[in-house]
């Protein structure tokens, strides 16, 4: 069976996995309701327990999103695939009122290998963002016929999801430059109900709604630099492109009795949304392949950034910039491998430890979101094929089952505003299967 055939085998195989990741909503949180929902972080299998750090990161064995240009690395002999699924508790809420929510998410599917040499491939999926939401908050009013509860309920679902291609290649030996391209694609839905104890009051329902499908391209450069024969350095950079989606926004506005709807007024804005600019840059530092530390920074420009929201005021839905902020993102992370040259299995293991600050990009009420704080620990267990004697390369080559453990505080900027606290257990595999190596028969 040729390369090409076995690569569109493995994506065959994998095709049922793309709906499930079509279908996932793994989100609880009150804050979806802004913007495009919860964003994705990116992070990969390899580095979900390291923070997330990505940008000078590169590996023949891990597939690296966040910057193409890793992909120049991949094995020439081997395809590379890795997939991920975390299982995330939440306690959200306010001193007063607290609830816990659990659901289960798949993170990512990526099939990577080599085209030519210095050119790496990889294909996979992705959420892109997510929206989860029930609250419901009562009210009571006097009025001359008595007390009156109103009751609002807000619901929210659906997210985005993205596919992609990319390539790495590796021109001269401390350069590598890569490119991602795909497509976004999924359904936001927001729905805004209010009713009345007194049957004699029309209720309200209000729907937000949308139909996102657009493309996504996003480019990645390394350099390295050997500072000694143990010692190397990393710089990497990443650019996602900003620009406006051929989409429209729905607003719907429904008055309604007991039975029937009173009024109905329907309102669309074409070409309502856009993505933002995203610039990264970051360092890793490798000491002799056993601990490698990295520094990310990433800026993502959202306080331009076209979106669809209802002016009180004059009743209009339309599209409008300075519904969000700009985003920034630190990530400081590392990995530990005791001794990548021993051919004991524990020496192989990978520890892993990381910490980020995000700032949102959500603007609530003409204020700032509440920010994210989150630390995380991971460990990759080689899986070792028994024939014959152990030697080191196998555990150059070997598949590993990765496990990351991560607690998050998102923190209040005003009294006002909702804490939440997640602690995430996330389980991957990557294999390393030698697909392209040909054996010779003596």
């Amino acid at each position: 069976m040729s390369n090409i055939k076995k690569v569109l085998c493995t994506m065959a195989l994998i095709l049922p996995t793309f709906t499930a990741l079509a279908q996932t909503n793994g989100s609880n949180s009150p804050y979806s309701r802004y913007g495009f929902g919860l964003l994705g972080d990116g992070a990969q299998g390899f580095n979900k327990g390291m923070g997330g750090v990505a940008y000078g990161f590169s590996s023949n064995r891990d597939l690296n999103f966040k910057n193409p240009a890793s992909y120049s690395a991949i094995d020439s002999l081997s395809l590379v695939f890795d997939i991920g699924l975390t299982l995330q508790n939440a306690n959200i809420g306010t001193s007063r009122h607290k609830t816990n929510a659990r659901n289960t998410s798949l993170d990512h599917v990526n099939v990577g290998f080599r085209a030519a040499k210095n050119l790496g491939v990889s294909l996979g999926l992705r959420p892109f963002s997510t929206i989860g939401y029930s609250i419901s908050q009562d009210e009571s009013n006097s009025l001359n016929s008595g007390e009156i509860t109103q009751t609002d309920v807000y619901k929210g679902d659906g997210g985005l999801h993205e596919v992609y291609i990319g390539a790495g290649w590796r021109p001269f030996k401390p350069i590598a430059i890569g490119v991602n391209v795909g497509y976004l694609w999924g359904e936001m839905t927001h729905n805004v109900t209010a009713s009345f104890s007194d049957a004699t009051i029309y209720s309200r329902r209000r729907e937000y709604a949308a139909n996102i499908s657009t493309y996504k391209l996003g480019f990645g450069l390394q350099y390295y630099q050997p500072i000694s024969k143990k010692l190397s350095l990393t710089i990497g950079a990443a650019y996602q492109l900003g620009h406006e989606i051929d989409n429209a926004a729905k607003y719907y506005d429904q008055k309604l009795s007991s039975s029937a709807v009173i009024t109905a007024d329907t309102q669309f804005v074409k070409k309502a949304f856009q993505l933002p600019h995203t610039f990264g840059a970051g360092v890793m530092v490798n000491y002799k392949n056993k601990l490698k530390v990295g520094l990310d920074y990433t800026f993502q420009k959202w306080k331009d950034v076209k979106f669809p929201e209802l002016n009180a005021k004059t009743g209009l839905y339309e599209s409008v910039k300075g519904a969000f902020s700009n985003s920034h993102k630190m990530a400081l992370g590392a990995e530990f491998i005791p001794n990548p040259e021993s051919m004991h299995w524990g020496s192989h293991v990978r520890y892993r430890a990381g910490v980020s600050y995000t700032t949102p990009y959500l603007r609530i009420n003409n204020g700032d979101g509440p920010a994210s704080y989150a630390a995380s620990i991971g460990v990759a267990l080689p899986l070792i094929k028994t024939h014959g004697t152990y030697r080191a390369t196998t555990y150059q080559n070997c598949n590993l089952l990765n496990f990351s453990a991560q607690f998050e505080r998102v923190q209040p900027k005003h009294s006002w505003q909702i804490a939440e606290n997640y602690i995430r257990f996330t389980i991957g595999i990557t294999f390393n299967e030698r697909w392209f190596q040909k054996w010779k028969v003596e």
